[in-house]
């Protein structure tokens, strides 16, 4: 995790103090100065210094007994500010929440930045499996339904380029070949949705569909998920399945109208 400064209009300080944050966020609840000052590259001392006035400013907290550093509160108003501000957000909340309560699926909503998505919100049915998803995480774009949906607003020389060859393979069953994952996006703006069965966490699938703003460019996707049984049962790849698709489709499409699509 380097945090050297690239460029003139970069501060170097503004930079450590961020990848200072970043390290508190990568999946242990709590760390050492040792465990950041590793992880961000930065020696012991800048480590300190910096985790200290971060402490001051209410962006971590130190547990007093065992010294360890944790993300603090303070920065729950920044990160609710601008996920209520953001418009996909705003336009998807209320159609996501009935959706899961229709359905008893996780109802999820994404946007692409760089090569992964980022979810906005996430809503649990009474049937979906406990979920670890929270605003703010992010995944694989070629391994999920939702991330199929944002990568059909790119040609496929883009997609290459975007997330390098090969594809990395979660389970057994995660498309690792371009050509595979070309197949498979020709297939989403043919039928308007994606699937994905069991290609990020095993017992687990997907449905997906694409929500586009005014201009009519894909800002975002919206996917149901829950059990294989219910969602990517490959030996009865219709059945039950078809609800659940006009279920995703006209909740994708409604989201698409708030923000303005024709």
């Amino acid at each position: 995790m380097a945090t050297r400064a690239t460029d003139a209009g970069t501060n170097q300080s503004v930079e450590r103090a961020v990848s200072v944050l970043r390290a508190l966020d990568s999946g242990r609840p709590e760390l050492r100065v040792s465990d950041v000052a590793e992880l961000t590259g930065l020696g012991s001392s800048t480590t300190s210094r910096l985790l200290s006035t971060l402490e001051r400013l209410d962006m971590v907290e130190r547990d007093p007994v065992s010294n360890l550093y944790r993300l603090s509160l303070g920065l729950l108003p920044l990160a609710a500010t601008a996920t209520n501000r953001h418009p996909v957000h705003r336009a998807a909340r209320m159609v996501l929440q009935g959706l899961a309560t229709r359905t008893g699926l996780g109802a999820n909503v994404a946007v692409r930045r760089g090569g992964e998505l980022m979810f906005l919100c996430n809503f649990e049915g009474t049937r979906a499996p406990k979920s670890y998803t929270q605003a703010g995480h992010t995944a694989p774009l070629h391994a999920t339904s939702i991330g199929k949906c944002l990568l059909t607003g790119l040609a496929p020389k883009e997609r290459r380029k975007l997330l390098g060859d090969p594809l990395d393979a979660h389970t057994e069953y995660t498309t690792t070949s371009h050509d595979l994952l070309d197949a498979e996006i020709e297939t989403v703006r043919r039928t308007g949705y994606a699937v994905e069965a069991e290609e990020r966490a095993l017992g687990r699938a997907s449905l997906a569909a694409p929500v586009r703003d005014a201009s009519g460019e894909i800002v975002a996707a919206i996917s149901l998920w829950g059990p294989t049984s219910v969602l990517g049962d490959r030996s009865d790849p219709e059945g039950q399945r078809l609800a659940l698709v006009r279920e995703v489709i006209e909740a994708a499409d409604a989201i698409s109208q708030a923000l303005g699509a024709l």
